[in-house]
């Protein structure tokens, strides 16, 4: 890079703006790039939009806190965006209460699934106690994930990672495997994505149908609450078996 540019890019980068327009262009060229691979969900608009920033973090040598002073705005509308959620959820009010049963039942097991599985695998395969208990909160969206985490002495950063690949991976694998079980129902599909892959599985199930993400936005939030309340006295009752 030339002294010239170099002059432009350290008073751009000074900027509290540029950050946050940066991210919304690499969102924006990433759903692009997603519309003209026909919507397939392995060209990921979440993924590419990663990739893009990681990349621009560590061509230009930029601390993630920087980035992140400038673009923590949208940190801030994830609140309002997930109350949001409450909108396409009331216009499937009726639904909701036929399933609620069935739901209550698909919530308690694939929650508990999710959790106490990762954490018995990595335990398992020898994963130290903060790598496993990081673990375990994989399938709850972020905030509350690493909230979880950090009571039960775990690693919130580490916890942010696996989130998000978990995200990132069932947004790209989950509808062709369910699919290909032959779950088809809108609702089952919504449900079952929300629950393993929090936030970035809902923003996929909207892509699908308003149905579709009012159920998997309904089983984010399940999920969430239900994990906090359930995981910080199951795993202490699952290490000692583990352990022996």
């Amino acid at each position: 890079m030339s002294s010239g540019m170099t002059e432009i890019w350290v008073y751009l980068s000074a900027q509290p703006l540029l950050w946050l327009s940066l991210t919304l262009a690499a969102y924006l060229v990433a759903l692009t790039l997603h519309r003209k691979a026909g919507a397939h969900p392995a060209v990921n608009p979440v993924l590419l939009s990663v990739l893009i920033l990681v990349g621009l973090l560590v061509a230009t040598g930029t601390p993630y806190q920087h980035y992140f002073d400038g673009a923590q705005f949208v940190h801030f509308l994830l609140g309002p965006t997930t109350v949001a959620l409450a909108v396409p959820l009331h216009a499937q009010l009726k639904r909701l209460v036929a399933m609620g049963g069935p739901l209550l039942i698909a919530l308690a097991v694939g929650s508990l699934t999710a959790g106490l599985s990762a954490y018995a695998i990595g335990a398992l395969l020898g994963a130290s106690t903060p790598t496993v208990i990081s673990l375990a909160p994989k399938s709850v969206t972020t905030p509350i994930a690493m909230g979880i985490a950090e009571r039960l002495g775990g690693l919130a950063s580490l916890t942010a990672v696996f989130v998000i690949l978990t995200g990132i991976f069932g947004a790209i694998f989950a509808t062709g495997l369910l699919h290909r079980l032959g779950v088809k129902d809108e609702a089952s599909t919504g449900f079952a994505l929300g629950l393993a892959s929090h936030g970035i599985g809902t923003a996929r199930a909207f892509q699908l149908s308003e149905q579709t993400g009012a159920f998997a936005a309904l089983a984010m939030g399940l999920n969430g609450l239900f994990t906090a309340l359930t995981l910080p006295w199951l795993l202490p009752l699952l290490a000692p078996l583990l352990s022996r």
